[in-house]
């Protein structure tokens, strides 16, 4: 899954607490919120079936299989794109991987379901680990760290081991900012983010409209789409392969307009 360029994968919550309201759709909006991504470039579509924003409460697994499953159900049945599912639920997962979806985005890294690593490596399917400090209900409750970018590194090391020793071979690496950081963590992450790429394996960033744009710019979420773009142009410049986001027309453009230069052998 690695790319010569930084890839774009469009956000699409079927959930109806996620922290930036537009980017839940119902059921009805989604087919149409799919074609629109994909018109405007869209290389992955991402789909979420529960809240991972900062003290978000679980969802069943019942509700989580009924939202995720379905629009990946619907999606598939209607456009061939690459589609990520965003869950650390095992069931969730190997349900939508049968519908047709491509990639297991686990914001646990393979930790909250011991299942997890077991459906991933049965579909040998590309699979999203992300580091996050606690869990979405208690992330965001004074995370500490000594040495960041390093602790984030020595965890990847060991879930990296952890997933080949099971078969899974197929790995992208997210830093998880905004889950179980404070703003100068997920500072530091940009400013050494090209040591995460020493790993071996694509980086996946996810920033879009999230708090540290509202720290630097003391904006609401709905005010963060310029924020946004300034941190998917450093990813673009620093090589980051993938960038998770709400507003694929804007971002896909910053990509193009930044890989032409990077591209331009003149």
């Amino acid at each position: 899954m690695s790319s010569k360029r930084t890839k774009v994968m469009g956000i699409i919550n079927v959930t109806p607490d996620s922290f930036y309201s537009g980017s839940r759709v119902s059921e009805t909006e989604l087919l149409e919120k799919v074609e629109d991504m994909i018109e405007n470039g869209v290389d992955i579509i991402d789909i979420g079936g529960e809240s991972t924003r900062p003290g978000a409460d679980p969802v069943p697994l019942e509700e989580e299989i009924r939202r995720t499953v379905t629009a990946v159900k619907l999606i598939r049945r209607n456009f061939d794109i690459p589609i990520s599912v965003d869950t650390y639920k095992s069931e969730v997962a190997r349900l939508s991987l049968e519908e047709g979806a491509d990639i297991i985005n686990d914001i646990s890294a393979l930790r909250f379901d011991e299942k997890m690593v077991d459906v991933a490596a049965h579909y040998k399917c590309p699979v999203i680990i992300m580091h996050m400090k606690g869990t979405p209900k208690t992330m965001q409750e004074n995370p500490e760290y000594t040495d960041v970018v390093r602790e984030i590194i020595e965890f990847f090391k060991e879930r990296i081991e952890f997933a080949k020793s099971h078969g899974i071979e197929q790995l992208i690496i997210d830093p998880g900012i905004g889950f179980g950081k404070k703003l100068e963590h997920n500072l530091a992450i940009f400013k050494h983010i090209e040591k995460f790429k020493e790993l071996g394996y694509p980086v996946l960033i996810g920033a879009s409209r999230k708090s540290m744009i509202g720290m630097i710019l003391n904006l609401p979420p709905e005010e963060r789409l310029n924020g946004t773009l300034a941190l998917t142009a450093f990813c673009v410049l620093h090589n980051v392969d993938f960038v998770r986001v709400h507003d694929v027309k804007e971002n896909v453009e910053v990509v193009k307009v930044l890989e032409a230069i990077k591209n331009f052998n003149g």
